[in-house]
């Protein structure tokens, strides 16, 4: 497998550059967690000593990180790719980019993944002033990696910085951002049909403040980890319970947006949850408490008869991009989808329930548990429209069917 190498060093600051993540010291440490086997190491640290004698003669113009590409075949990662389940395996690259007060972000740049440096009083860590993005990379039959929908991961996260008072990058530099850590990481996008490379990007308040206010500082982060199902049950049914005293989001708060803190609200119910046996938590409106909302990281779909129905997205709902992507794929098939407030009771009486994430993709619901009341779906849960959406979903992802949606972008 072909990858490539990025060379991200200053213009005047040759020490940093023979101290950069390629020199033989952290090559050598490198080796040792296994992500490079000896000799493929050993060619790189000889190659790269003759570029760094090169570079260190060139001028400022011609040492920037797209400009000084270095491509290296070495063995593909060692990994049991059958049965990989949704953990982080540390990988080889992280991207990096800063905003300072300006509003405009600098160029970025990627660097071996590991720790970076944080203020203690920096404003995600006491304030929460954070977004995250999550999106997934294919590997085609013929070797080559598509990424799916990265414009629309670019255009919420701008609409999530917009509510936290954040700088936001472009859709341009998003996009590039996540190209860039991909290709660096090539060799951990998992074989056809065994996974996805998940791509995270991450923007943070990581200037200091003490008093509540924005942060004076900021930066996107992407890292990436080859990922399988994120439930255990991988296409099996899962088991959701319907949680009546926590709520995950309330009107006019950030539930719309994928912050950061949106997350750690749920942690309780889903630990008490999965203590019982159940995969995840459905929540509830805060309001009525009666009107279905979301699962703790997936947006959620019910079939009647044919017709689709999800909670209509009105602010405490996140707009799920996989969300986006079944309904337009349903509707093409010829489904009826309706975006609607859909009560708790309808479950009593549906044919079907999935839900639906850039992690899951598609999830069938075997059973939902309200009230001490247990409902079962036909066909242990895995019902006919949950199975077609799917497979023509992730038939698309991995490029498999014809992209007539536009909507998947192959990296070169």
């Amino acid at each position: 497998m072909e990858r490539s190498l990025f060379l991200s060093r200053p213009s005047t600051d040759h020490g940093a550059l023979l101290a950069s993540p390629f020199s033989a010291a952290s090559l050598t440490a490198f080796r040792r967690r296994r992500f490079l086997p000896h000799d493929s190491s050993l060619k790189i640290q000889n190659q790269l000593h003759s570029i760094s004698s090169l570079v260190l003669g060139a001028s400022s113009s011609t040492v920037r990180c797209e400009a000084s590409m270095y491509k290296q075949t070495v063995e593909t990662v060692d990994l049991d790719w059958d049965n990989l389940g949704f953990a982080l395996f540390p990988t080889d690259y992280m991207y990096m980019m800063k905003c300072s007060q300006n509003g405009m972000f600098s160029k970025g740049e990627l660097l071996r993944y590991g720790p970076f440096e944080l203020s203690p009083s920096s404003g995600a860590l006491h304030y929460g002033q954070g977004l995250f993005e999550g999106l997934k990379a294919y590997r085609k039959e013929d070797g080559s990696v598509l990424l799916f929908r990265p414009q629309e991961n670019a255009l919420r996260m701008r609409i999530g910085a917009d509510r936290m008072c954040m700088p936001s990058p472009t859709i341009d530099q998003f996009v590039d951002a996540i190209r860039l850590t991909v290709l660096a990481n090539k060799r951990w996008v998992p074989p056809t049909g065994k996974g996805s490379l998940y791509i995270r990007p991450l923007l943070i308040g990581s200037g200091a403040v003490l008093g509540v206010s924005p942060a004076p500082e900021y930066t996107f982060l992407v890292f990436v980890s080859p990922v399988g199902n994120y439930f255990k049950e991988g296409l099996a049914p899962i088991n959701l319970i319907v949680e009546n005293e926590y709520h995950r989001a309330g009107p006019g708060g950030t539930g719309g947006v994928k912050t950061i803190g949106n997350y750690a609200s749920v942690f309780r119910a889903l630990k008490k949850a999965k203590e019982n046996g159940y995969s995840d938590v459905l929540y509830l409106d805060c309001i009525h408490k009666k009107y279905l909302e979301e699962v703790s990281s997936c947006n959620i779909f019910v079939v009647k008869n044919k017709v689709i129905s999800t909670p209509e997205v009105k602010g405490t709902i996140l707009p799920g991009i996989t969300r986006k992507s079944i309904i337009d794929v349903a509707r093409g098939q010829g489904y009826q989808v309706e975006e609607r407030p859909v009560s708790v009771e309808e479950l009593l009486d549906v044919d079907e329930v999935f839900c639906t994430g850039t992690a899951v993709v598609v999830a069938p619901v075997g059973s939902i548990t309200y009230l001490e009341r247990r409902v079962e779906y036909g066909n242990k849960g895995i019902g006919v429209v949950s199975q077609q959406l799917y497979s023509s979903l992730t038939r698309l992802q991995m490029g498999l069917s014809e992209d007539k949606m536009g909507w998947t972008m192959q990296l070169e």
